[in-house]
């Protein structure tokens, strides 16, 4: 086992491809869990939990299909069960398939809480110190490498400290190498996991780790405690993801662990990629990455009042509590009708733009966002229909086309068949194109059109792909007359941005998304200097 006997280094398990896989709505293939396990051991992870072979096919394949691939740091855990009471070791199926895994380490779960014993398993206590034992001793004979999940540790030692105490020493009688206490209800406090845990680490001299769900907001919280405790080893998940509430968030955890603690472990040479593999996780998971998370959201180092952001000029440690840099991450100022100049000033100069007039075009700029704020227009994820406002009030940009006129037409026949067609007249450069698209929606209808009378002059707009699109109501008192706030996000290669339109027509609005996005698009391809855009 990597470090074991560096008392100061905590060895990371995750558990992202089984704990993390029963979160509602994630499914992963067999490829997906590859992909994975390859992007976690990057980040340098001890041990990367891979699934319950014998279980399902697809973990079965997965042992052995990861055997075939790079991995260089982790190794890799196969999880089971105990054997099954009234059967033999030896002819166990499932211990049988974990045998056969492959897998470098093998974590049992047992029950170690008196009331499942008596009844969810319906044996007698001295049943499952025997299940445990035997199970344990048999593994390792075959030269395993064996960790114990001790399952409702926390809650058992509540009700029968002896009997849960009792259950974790059988295991180490029979040679586990490592005994993991495991809050599975996620209910337990950080202060009872601290004296809890530093008792046991007292009463034992086997490693100890632990596993905590997070029912109770406090995963992270108990998985610090646990190591000030003497636990040598935590067990979590990418993201935080797991059944109901989740499991401890490593992305969380190993930069507390390392930058708050001071304590080591072998991602902390890596945690530059940690932003970077948290997100590749939640895009492989197909769920939206939470921008609020700490260390790797997007607006983990966000700021948005004009006092933080003038702060932040003279020193980023006045509303920042480390370098997001270290975790991977960046700092990002939000343009709203809370900013005030320092924040125009901030985001000009991410971007490369000079404000050549000093204070009084910061504050001309400022005056037009609040005031188009105050319309329902919102610019926090909408930065490319930001930077056209400051590349307007600048006079670096002019328009790539101009519209001469729209029209947009929705029809319903008497088989309930609905479709809608848009006709659009735009000027390029002195040339008028006029011409028709069909879409499923009036949207499309017309974006399709747009594009259509366009790519002649830039072809490349063919390669713009719109991600997201989403609809606000910003009035709902005012019915079907309200404003709505359009925000459309786009992308092209591996560039990505975000537009916002604002009116009380949803077709408005979504134009001038629409036109705002693929403005930024020509424009920033312009001066990257791909090629020579046409004049408008």
């Amino acid at each position: 086992m990597k470090s074991k006997n560096d008392k100061n280094q905590v060895i990371i398990y995750d558990t992202t491809l089984r704990d993390g896989a029963q979160t509602f709505g994630i499914s992963f293939s067999l490829h997906d869990k590859i992909r994975i396990a390859l992007e976690i051991d990057r980040l340098k992870i001890d041990y990367i939990e891979g699934g319950w072979p014998g279980s399902n096919p697809k973990d079965d394949i997965f042992f052995s299909e990861i055997r075939k691939t790079d991995i260089s740091h982790a190794k890799i855990a196969a999880f089971g069960s105990t054997r099954r009471p009234r059967t033999k070791a030896k002819d166990d199926p499932f211990l049988q398939a974990l045998a056969g895994s492959g897998a470098d380490t093998i974590t049992v779960v047992a029950k170690t809480w008196d009331f499942h014993v008596t009844g969810a398993l319906g044996i007698a206590l001295d049943e499952n110190f025997a299940l445990i034992y035997d199970t344990i001793a048999y593994l390792k004979d075959l030269g395993f490498e064996v960790f114990l999940d001790a399952e409702h540790f926390f809650d058992g030692h509540r009700a029968n400290p002896d009997f849960a105490l009792a259950c974790i020493a059988k295991a180490a009688e029979a040679g586990a190498d490592m005994l993991v206490l495991c809050d599975t209800n996620g209910g337990t406090l950080p202060h009872e996991i601290e004296a809890v845990t530093r008792a046991v680490v007292q009463s034992v001299k086997t490693p100890l780790g632990v596993h905590f769900h997070n029912d109770a907001g406090v995963a992270v919280a108990n998985s610090i405690a646990a190591v000030m405790a003497g636990a040598r080893s935590v067990q979590g998940t990418m993201n935080g993801y797991g059944e109901r509430c989740g499991n401890c968030d490593l992305t969380s955890f190993i930069p507390n662990l390392v930058l708050k603690m001071g304590r080591s472990c072998a991602a902390a040479s890596a945690l530059g990629h940690l932003t970077e593999v948290s997100r590749y996780v939640s895009e492989i998971a197909n769920l939206a990455h939470n921008e609020r998370s700490p260390y790797v959201g997007d607006n983990a180092f966000a700021h948005k009042g004009g006092i933080h952001v003038s702060a932040l000029k003279k020193d980023t440690s006045t509303y920042e509590h480390l370098d997001p840099a270290l975790v991977g991450n960046r700092r990002k100022v939000l343009v709203s009708e809370l900013a005030g100049k320092s924040n125009i000033e901030f985001k000009a100069k991410e971007l490369g733009i000079e404000l050549k007039e000093g204070l009084t075009l910061p504050a001309k700029i400022l005056k037009q966002i609040k005031t188009l704020e105050d319309q329902g227009f919102q610019f926090e994820a909408a930065e490319g229909s930001f930077e056209l406002i400051i590349r307007r009030a600048t006079g670096e940009y002019l328009p790539f086309f101009n519209l001469k006129g729209f029209r947009v037409i929705t029809e319903k026949n008497e088989k309930n068949a609905l479709s809608c067609e848009a006709t659009i007249r735009v000027e390029v450069g002195g040339t008028v194109e006029h011409t028709a698209a069909n879409g499923d929606g009036p949207v499309e209808a017309l974006d399709n059109a747009l594009r259509k009378a366009l790519e002649k002059f830039y072809p490349e707009i063919a390669e713009i792909q719109l991600t997201d699109y989403k609809v606000r109501v910003l009035d709902e008192k005012a019915g079907t007359g309200a404003p709505v706030r359009v925000l459309i996000d786009q992308k092209r290669r591996a560039a990505h941005w975000g537009t916002v339109g604002v009116s009380e027509n949803i077709i408005e609005a979504s134009w001038q998304a629409l036109v705002d996005g693929i403005e930024y698009m020509l424009y920033k391809k312009k001066t990257s200097g791909e090629r020579k855009a046409v004049d408008g």
